[in-house]
């Protein structure tokens, strides 16, 4: 039986200055509009190198929401030896982030790990004028062949549902299992955009699961689907990945949990709600929402109804997320395989 979020009861003040947005202050540096190449629609910023393939906007409001996620995923695996992957690789020398975004991670991990070359790769450049002179951010399609010249020891990804057809992801997949050194890794970490909670604070059909549950069927009417958490495992499979492993997450939304880190990991994430709600749902729904698509407006007066249920510090949700890590198989190990796949076949 699962283990639930322990709820501290004496988080029940709704004025209190520790719950509302404002602690989540961003540092984010405003960047003017004119600095990258975009396209708006609906007041947001998207990318341009595959107009019309990326439902998740390119600017400031989602670049903070991102900084939250980071934040988060760090934050609950600050006990472990690595927060930033779990995968053991040992003495890289290059490592690829798919889907960069902000490019957090892939700064942070060249700082931790100054001898290695680390790329960040999206659609859209990355807000910052500083990197680590071991860090590159470059702007390019993945579903395209690869060009890099170097394999990698490591290749990463994160929140990163919705953003390819169930035959793009089998063909990324297998991108990355041909441009990985031997004995490489993969790694992926996602959440599951559907709210949950564990007891009767939170109303079935409450306006945060409406929008959760509106969100998800146009990501299926799209054929973008945003149930990644639950097929990555197998993908990684089919193409060809061992040795793989996996590590469920829960993400409270909001500060009610009686565990401190929990506690300070919900304010993280009520944060990265807060700023990227919009994002996540105004593409999708005006585009391909069931069973019409729907107007900005209506968007927009879902998500004010969505506000005040993440400012109620009596309702406990909280969203699965799932960390997946696997090998490709060593020399030997794909040696081996295809010995018997001979023997098999005499």
């Amino acid at each position: 039986m699962e283990k639930s979020i322990e709820i501290d009861p004496d988080y029940y003040d709704i004025g209190r200055d520790d719950y509302v947005d404002t602690d989540f202050a961003s540092e984010t540096t405003s960047l003017a509009s004119s600095v990258y190449r975009g396209v708006f629609e609906n007041g947001r910023r998207y990318q341009t190198v595959r107009e019309g393939a990326s439902w998740c906007p390119s600017d400031e409001q989602q670049f903070e929401s991102l900084e939250a996620g980071h934040l988060l995923c760090i934050l609950l695996d600050a006990k472990t030896t690595n927060p930033l992957f779990q995968a053991p690789v040992k003495n890289p020398k290059q490592i690829l982030d798919i889907g960069t975004g902000r490019g957090n991670w892939a700064i942070d991990v060249a700082d931790m790990f100054p001898n290695v070359t680390v790329r960040g790769v999206d659609l859209f450049p990355p807000p910052g004028d500083w990197l680590p002179p071991n860090c590159i951010m470059e702007v390019d399609d993945v579903l395209q062949e690869w060009t890099w010249r170097q394999s990698f020891d490591l290749i990463h990804m994160r929140q990163l549902i919705g953003a390819f057809t169930p035959e793009e992801w089998d063909g990324l997949f297998s991108q990355c299992y041909k441009n990985l050194n031997p004995g490489g890794w993969i790694e992926q970490i996602e959440g599951d955009p559907r709210i949950k909670c564990s007891d009767s604070s939170m109303s079935p059909d409450c306006s945060m699961v409406q929008f959760t549950e509106a969100v998800f069927r146009a990501g299926k009417e799209w054929n973008h689907p945003l149930d990644t958490l639950d097929t990555m495992r197998t993908a990684m499979e089919k193409a060809g990945f061992v040795d793989i492993h996996e590590k469920e997450y829960r993400w409270p939304v909001g500060p009610w949990a009686r565990d401190p880190t929990l506690k300070e990991a919900g304010r993280l994430h009520h944060h990265q709600w807060t700023t990227g709600m919009e994002g996540w749902g105004m593409y999708l729904l005006t585009k391909f929402g069931v069973p019409t698509p729907w107007s900005k407006e209506e968007v927009q007066v879902l998500l004010a109804k969505v506000r005040k249920d993440l400012q109620d510090p009596r309702v406990h949700m909280w969203q699965y997320a799932r960390r997946v890590w696997g090998r490709k198989p060593t020399v030997e190990e794909g040696r081996v395989k295809s010995e018997d796949v001979i023997d098999s076949g005499n």
